[in-house]
């Protein structure tokens, strides 16, 4: 069994959905990161940021999505979501994986905050060299790693779809809405929507 620390809308999100995918058993504890008072100060022991998520599995602790990603697409290698060793997609699966929590999500947080800043003084680069690279990237695959798809997908998939239908920020380019309506048509992320809504709902951030 998983353990698996969420909080509904989060970056967390996007490993509900891969959980989803792997179609293993899970439990959610829930972590109320809006909550007045902060997140609770017992939380550090999992998260030393008090950030979600967050997995133990056999007692292992796991966080930062792209290590939570390998570690569970490695362990469970029936589901299919990472290409193995040696296969030509093996490099840029990894590649976004680490690029949905080193380049994509501190670029969009930025814009959504409205820090505006050149590329070359951060480790991140640009919003606008984060737009031009997935566009590109995108127009020339149906998969952000190539030809199918992998876990990758779920991290900078579901990034693109807050990005866009939730924050605001990205922009709605035809390709980007493509890849989205690709994703959107998997069982899996259909569950991980429902689940989450629900979620939301319990914890009052949208109405019944």
């Amino acid at each position: 069994m998983i353990t698996f620390y969420h909080a509904p809308w989060s970056r967390a999100s996007n490993i509900l959905w891969l959980l989803e995918e792997l179609g293993t058993p899970y439990k959610i504890e829930k972590v109320d990161i809006r909550a007045p008072g902060g997140v609770p100060e017992a939380y550090r022991s999992i998260q030393p940021n008090k950030k979600v998520p967050a997995i133990i599995h056999d007692g292992v602790l796991v966080t930062e999505r792209a290590a939570i990603c390998t570690y569970l697409c490695d362990v469970f290698p029936e589901a299919g979501l990472a290409p193995a060793m040696g296969d030509k997609l093996r490099a840029p699966y990894l590649t976004w994986l680490v690029y949905a929590d080193s380049v994509f999500d501190p670029v969009l947080a930025a814009k959504a905050h409205g820090h505006e800043f050149m590329g070359g003084g951060y480790s991140y680069g640009s919003f606008s060299e984060m737009v031009d690279n997935l566009e590109k990237t995108l127009a020339s695959r149906p998969y952000i790693a190539g030809d199918r798809f992998t876990a990758a997908d779920t991290q900078i998939g579901g990034g693109i779809n807050f990005g866009i239908r939730v924050l605001k920020t990205l922009p709605d380019k035809p390709v980007f809405l493509d890849y989205v309506e690709r994703l959107a048509a998997r069982p899996a992320f259909q569950r991980a929507s429902q689940k989450d809504h629900a979620l939301a709902q319990e914890a009052g951030m949208v109405a019944g």
